[in-house]
């Protein structure tokens, strides 16, 4: 039985968006309250009389209510949502009308309008997220800061600032306007897959891998595919590389939380479900014309979970998708990829090569699966000397013990023939570079 912390983490996010409806953006304070008071009533009546057969309904009957004895002490509506007072102002009263917010349907509904709303065009993509994760996911800010590896004093003023902006719009995005919505999309598009990233391979520092992060993710991108205006090709790729990368989570790392390169890892252990729908996602988002970053992403993705070995990796077609990819999302990183790529096909020392000519490299220097390439790739070549060297810069750049005991692995390899496979960053995640701190001339949180 899941304990009462996960399931109202589980239902922090869909509640909060319901109530922001019903009240308004610019009332987040108050939402935050009627959250809190409806946990606590919860909290003291599961500890007295025990959980109830299905929790979830339980909560959101408990968060009504909070929100009727609000809306019925104020006596007025037009502090709140707009959208409340003109149903208010029909021949509903307040009970049938906070119902129909409640409503299975509205409940998702919500969601995406929060969603879209997070991705306020005035914040910083790094504000969206945190937002997101905020709002829709119920993370607290010290577990942002801890995903993001940031102090909790620049993540609470980010996340402040961000609440602010959504304030002075008064209320949730209107995803039934198809040009705002198309043009807020992209940004949708982009949160949700640093999201999934940051859960994938982010810097956390307790753990390699929060697949929480993932879940999240991927909840969030089946409600965008479930709106008419969502389901584009691009969301269906996106989705598809989300399912394809989930699919191996359950092989990222082993039993003590040891990460696992891709070419180590037990591929009967992989989600064969996962890797359906990602394949079925796949074709569906190649019904329209548009070819997107998620389109190749998911494409390099599917080449992976189908070999049924490592030395079956198609390497070729994967080379000539990151040329694609340069051609649409050039970074150093996706650059790195494809010279790892290269080098599995071609041989270390053309990898090598490929590496030398990447522009910016200087980009990579915090970068520590950078410095782990450079190192395997020497390893390969017999340079041992500079291969150690380069896994100890590797190591020292780990942002959590389970990538430095990972790289350090790779300095007792250089010993002996017999190393650790190269980590392709298909495992380590297309995106770890590229966060919005690394993206010139991204706007700034107000």
């Amino acid at each position: 039985m899941r304990s009462s912390d996960e399931i109202f983490r589980r239902e922090a996010g869909p509640t909060r968006a319901v109530l922001v409806r019903i009240f308004g953006v610019h009332n987040l304070p108050l939402v935050e309250d009627v959250i809190q008071d409806a946990f606590c009533r919860a909290l003291d009546v599961w500890n007295a009389k025990g959980m109830p057969d299905d929790p979830r309904a339980w909560l959101i009957a408990t968060a009504k209510n909070c929100a009727l004895d609000v809306l019925r002490r104020q006596r007025t509506a037009q502090r709140f949502a707009p959208e409340l007072g003109r149903l208010l102002e029909s021949e509903w009263t307040v009970a049938p009308v906070v119902n129909e917010f409640f409503a299975a349907d509205a409940i998702q509904d919500s969601q995406l309008r929060m969603m879209f709303s997070c991705c306020h065009p005035r914040l910083s993509q790094q504000a969206q997220v945190a937002l997101i994760l905020n709002i829709l996911c119920g993370f607290t800010v010290e577990e942002i800061a801890g995903a993001f590896v940031e102090g909790r004093s620049a993540v609470e003023k980010r996340i402040a600032r961000a609440k602010h902006v959504l304030r002075g719009s008064k209320k949730l995005f209107d995803t039934a306007a198809p040009a705002d919505f198309a043009d807020r999309l992209p940004a949708v598009h982009r949160a949700l897959y640093l999201l999934f990233n940051e859960g994938y391979h982010g810097a956390c520092a307790q753990t390699a891998v929060r697949a929480e992060l993932c879940r999240e993710a991927m909840r969030l991108t089946a409600i965008l595919l479930q709106h008419g205006s969502g389901a584009t090709p691009v969301s269906y790729a996106l989705s598809s590389l989300m399912c394809l990368h989930a699919a191996r989570l359950p092989t990222r790392v082993d039993a003590t939380g040891r990460l696992i390169a891709l070419a180590d890892q037990d591929r009967s252990r992989w989600d064969a479900e996962l890797i359906r729908e990602g394949m079925m996602l796949l074709e569906l988002s190649a019904r329209g014309l548009e070819t997107s970053e998620y389109h190749l992403e998911a494409a390099i993705a599917s080449f992976h979970v189908l070999a049924p070995r490592a030395e079956d990796t198609n390497w070729k077609d994967i080379i000539a998708l990151y040329d694609a990819l340069l051609v649409i999302k050039p970074s150093a990183v996706v650059a790195l990829n494809r010279a790892i790529a290269i080098a599995e096909h071609e041989g270390a020392a053309r990898g090598l090569e490929e590496i030398s000519a990447i522009a910016q490299r200087d980009r990579m220097a915090s970068y520590p699966f950078y410095w782990a390439a450079l190192g395997e790739l020497e390893r390969r070549c017999g340079h041992d000397a500079e291969a150690r060297e380069h896994h100890r810069k590797a190591a020292s750049l780990a942002r959590n013990p389970m990538e430095r005991e990972y790289l350090q692995a790779r300095i007792a390899a250089c010993h002996r023939q017999d190393g650790p496979s190269l980590a392709h960053d298909e495992d380590i995640w297309i995106g770890a570079l590229d966060r919005p701190a690394d993206r010139p001339g991204r706007p700034v949180d107000p």
